[in-house]
């Protein structure tokens, strides 16, 4: 099945990119979709999720969770949880939070620093990872996009930018 895709790789040349991207990730967002993102600080994680805030129609101010660990935002009748667990020290403090009840498949759940919680999440449905590359290419950053479920595919063959023929 050649629409079967697991993996795609983008290279984002500037913000006005990044910001495409999340205003393509808003139009896939789902009831129950899961989107973890993995990067160094300052790659762009947070720059992502408030351009898909933006275009998934939200006009507010969007903080980063870094203090607050969660923030919700409700867009129309979808809740969406963005998550940064950054200052998390051990995986447990995820099962302390109590933030399990938040993934039971109703709401858009976006983290941020996933691998703080390492073992304890549920499989995100779309793993994006953004790399900030050698200086020598420029301030683009480079992105892999992984999906893991099948909304994940479903929303990987959306992104897939249109074949040049």
């Amino acid at each position: 099945h050649p629409d079967h895709i697991k993996a795609l790789t983008l290279r984002l040349p500037d913000l006005a990119a990044t910001e495409r991207l999340g205003a393509q990730l808003a139009g896939l967002l789902r009831p129950g979709l899961k989107i973890y993102l993995s990067g160094d600080l300052g790659s762009g994680k947070t720059t992502l999720v408030r351009a898909l805030l933006a275009a998934a129609g939200y006009g507010g101010r969007v903080k980063s969770p870094t203090y607050a660990l969660v923030e919700l935002y409700v867009i129309s009748k979808l809740y969406l949880y963005h998550f940064d667990f950054y200052r998390f020290r051990d995986p447990e403090e995820w099962q302390e939070a109590g933030f399990r009840e938040h993934f039971d498949g109703s709401a858009v759940c976006l983290v941020e620093w996933p691998e703080k919680a390492a073992g304890l999440l549920p499989p995100a449905d779309l793993d994006i990872s953004i790399a900030i590359p050698d200086q020598r290419q420029g301030d683009g950053r480079n992105v892999k996009i992984s999906a893991n479920s099948a909304s994940g595919e479903n929303c990987l063959i959306a992104l897939q930018p249109a074949s040049s023929s």
